[in-house]
């Protein structure tokens, strides 16, 4: 094993110890860390840098607490893109706004410029005392609807509300877009069942389309009741915003009455179900989750017999009212298991409850909710989470008729050891 012996002071020497370690740190970084701190020292310094990149990334992509320093002795060192932003993940987790800032500013350019990085860069400008240029990323931000724009408009000490509603597309506009071939040709596939190629015809027709005609091929979909290709649609637009089409509220009476069977905030379920189907009713995932709730078969039997859902059958997961009973039902569980957190709740109706409990034990500190949502491992997951409380708080806004916080939503996440029983559910 190249590991265990120290490497000679010959140039072929030191690449075979580098390349064993760079293979090693992606299985067991812990056997790769040991060499270097006994080898090490044999290396230069821009190889030392390097080697403890290797290192630094699979260990803080399994949110372990020497990540952190193995960073610091990284520092230097040629990152990839996922290394740069793991090393500002860590930095965010500890806390340490120094690394955050320099993290941030030895990104690429295209990386460092996209609307994550730009809101936590100027979170860091703003921990140093720099308020005029952090209010400066913050107005650059707020105007953009997504998770980042809705935190740097309260960093701007406001709150998000609905915006203001576009003028609404004629029947001569939906009309128009009605005698596009690609749309028409959309529409025979979509009734045949053969989505991905309906789904293409559509995407191929929105590419020359203005604003307004977008809004209206939204409202098509909507007239042929695919409320997924209607948001789908509407989210195209950058200055015609119709909110309707892009948060819609169906089956508002069931929604009701679950939500208030079991006490969950009917906006967190809108915001779920709109990233978890777009409301198709006959949605099916790669994995077997059905409906508008995209509920597992396992997860629906489990949660069917805990609420006494007699003669409950697997079908019967694709009825809307069912659908919507064991969907809210099994949000109440994981919400419950998890503090009342919704962040982690979130996370778990994606990945499962196990999952956000062992990433919350890695906490060395308290954190904000949108630290913890950035530094979750699964790429999925923590898009996932930023995109359901994100939603939920427009349909809040909506729902309320009053504007509404996300930071208030995401809450904190404390560290907090895995203990007691695995919950049943999955």
């Amino acid at each position: 094993n190249l590991l265990k012996k120290e490497p000679g002071h010959d140039r072929v020497s030191k690449e075979l110890f580098l390349i064993a370690l760079t293979r090693a740190a992606k299985i067991e970084p812990e056997d790769a860390a040991q060499a270097m701190q006994r080898f090490g020292g044999k290396l230069a310094a821009t190889e030392r840098a390097q080697a403890w990149a290797q290192i630094a990334l699979p260990t803080s992509q399994k949110l372990q607490t020497e990540a952190y320093s193995y960073w610091k002795l990284a520092d230097g060192a040629s990152l990839t893109y996922e290394a740069h932003q793991w090393r500002v993940r860590i930095a965010l987790r500890e806390g340490d706004w120094k690394m955050v800032k320099s993290g941030i500013q030895a990104m690429p350019t295209a990386l460092r410029n996209m609307p994550s990085w730009t809101y936590w860069y100027g979170r860091a400008l703003q921990q140093e005392g720099r308020a005029e240029e952090a209010q400066a990323i913050y107005v650059s931000l707020s105007d953009q609807m997504h998770f980042y724009g809705q935190l740097a408009l309260e960093e701007r000490g406001q709150k998000i509300g609905v915006p203001a509603v576009t003028k609404p597309v004629t029947a001569e506009e939906v009309n128009y877009v009605s005698q596009n071939p690609n749309l028409q040709r959309a529409l025979k596939f979509y009734n045949m069942n053969l989505r991905f190629e309906g789904t293409r015809e559509w995407n191929w027709a929105l590419r020359s389309m203005s604003e307004r005609e977008i809004l209206a091929a939204a409202e098509l979909a909507r007239q042929n009741e695919m409320l997924d290709r209607m948001v789908n649609t509407s989210d195209k637009t950058k200055t015609d915003i119709d909110i309707n089409q892009r948060f819609p509220t169906p089956y508002n009476d069931s929604m009701y009455k679950a939500t208030q069977a079991v006490g969950v905030d009917m906006a967190w379920v809108y915001g779920l179900i709109r990233q978890e189907s777009r409301f198709a009713t006959a949605a099916k995932s790669h994995v077997g989750a059905s409906g508008l709730m995209q509920i597992m078969p396992k997860t629906a039997k489990y949660v069917a017999k805990k609420i006494g859902l007699g003669n409950f059958v697997p079908h019967q997961v694709n009825d809307v009212e069912t659908n919507i009973k064991l969907g809210t039902s099994y949000m109440n569980m994981v919400l419950s298991d998890l503090g009342g957190s919704q962040a982690l709740a979130s996370a778990a109706y994606n990945a499962g409850p196990g999952r956000p409990r062992a990433w919350r034990s890695t906490l060395s500190r308290t954190v904000e909710g949108a630290i913890f949502a950035e530094s979750i491992p699964f790429t999925e997951t923590r898009d996932y989470v930023k995109n359901v409380l994100s939603n939920a708080t427009y349909y809040a806004a909506i729902l309320e008729k009053k504007p509404q916080s996300l930071k208030a939503r995401l809450g904190s996440v404390s560290p907090k050891n895995v203990s007691g029983d695995e919950p049943e559910y999955q």
